[in-house]
């Protein structure tokens, strides 16, 4: 099977020296480990270890799943990480509050949810906002249609916040229901499938590889929440050619370093924001609001501009953090970089 199977094209055949064309071995990360990655070159997969250099890295700028890195002639070691095209990013939860790096070179995002209480235009909105930041096309997909009778309400719930998205009400169990979701699947195409534990990633996943991949569990009717049944990231390649990446179950989605996610999420805010009679209008009760006054007409929700300005606040809060960790964390590398140049230059008593 060739490189071009799993996505290998110009955009990353470019980044390639004369040298590295001739002795240099380009393979995608198709699982990850503590220490090591998983890599495949086309044919077989193989483990590569990750030696301590890369986790000297912040997060950023170490290999994920779905990335290409470079190995050497002995396809042992990772010589470097190529240019991604995209990466799907979340702010981590505990103590760290990192940034959590959950796939790379993603074309197509799957927000997966379903027709019942899991539904939730706060986390739907949050996922959209991230896909948008990353520059992903995101595709919300509504599933357990067959489970509910209501399946039109949820989709009318998905459609007004969005936006332009794609959204698919599907029975994940039935291939025949899958045809609208395929056209994304293509050869070569990658597809990461998000959502909370329990909506249906892992049947739907095995539907369209038309395999068990995952094993998946029912869940619990009393709170509409599922098991985790993946329980680390991975690329699975279907029938169809596409390749599709299937991310645990998230439980907390904060965000950070997506300021233009978040506007382009709220789209319609934003462009009402852009006739206020202020430019630096609250949108409160301020004369000329054209915010305020599109919800006195009824022509947008107060819970979504609510809704808003807690995700706009929540990002510039994270941001700031994240920033001010790691302006200590570069400083802390430096104080050691000098004190270790010190101890080798001052001679010590034999």
């Amino acid at each position: 099977m060739s490189l071009e199977a799993f996505g290998w094209d110009h955009f990353f055949s470019k980044q390639l020296s004369p040298d590295e064309r001739n002795f240099g071995i380009p393979a995608r990360v198709v699982a990850m480990h503590r220490n090591s990655l998983v890599v495949t070159e086309g044919a077989d997969d193989y483990g590569v270890a990750l030696s301590s250099r890369w986790f000297q890295d912040p997060t950023e700028f170490r290999p994920t799943v779905g990335d290409w890195v470079l190995l050497g002639e002995g396809r042992d070691k990772v010589e470097r990480l190529l240019e991604r095209k995209s990466v799907f990013k979340r702010y981590a939860a505990g103590p760290k509050r990192d940034i959590q790096l959950l796939a790379a070179n993603v074309d197509t995002l799957f927000i997966v949810t379903s027709c019942n209480d899991e539904f939730s235009e706060n986390r739907l909105v949050r996922y959209l906002a991230l896909a948008r930041e990353a520059e992903i096309v995101a595709v919300v997909v509504l599933t357990k249609r067959d489970l509910s009778g209501e399946s039109h309400r949820y989709v009318a719930r998905a459609r007004k916040v969005s936006g332009s998205s794609a959204i698919e009400c599907i029975d994940a169990r039935e291939a025949g229901e899958l045809e609208g979701i395929r056209l994304w699947t293509t050869k070569g195409q990658t597809v990461a499938l998000v959502g909370s534990s329990g909506v249906g990633k892992s049947t739907l996943l095995n539907t369209l590889a038309g395999r068990q991949l995952q094993r998946t569990e029912a869940i619990r009717e009393d709170d509409s929440s599922g098991r985790h049944t993946t329980t680390h990231r991975s690329i699975h390649r279907i029938e169809q050619g596409g390749l599709l990446v299937d991310v645990p179950g998230i439980r907390e989605l904060a965000l950070a370093e997506a300021a233009e996610g978040v506007a382009s999420a709220f789209e319609d805010v934003e462009n009402l924001a852009a006739r206020c009679r202020f430019v630096d209008c609250n949108h409160q009760t301020e004369p000329g609001c054209a915010v305020q006054s599109a919800i006195t007409k009824g022509r947008l929700e107060p819970e979504r501009l609510k809704l808003f300005r807690k995700l706009r606040r929540e990002e510039a809060r994270n941001s700031a953090s994240l920033s001010e960790r790691r302006d200590t964390a570069r400083r802390t590398t430096q104080r050691i970089r000098r004190f270790v140049k010190d101890r080798e230059r001052t001679p010590h008593d034999e």
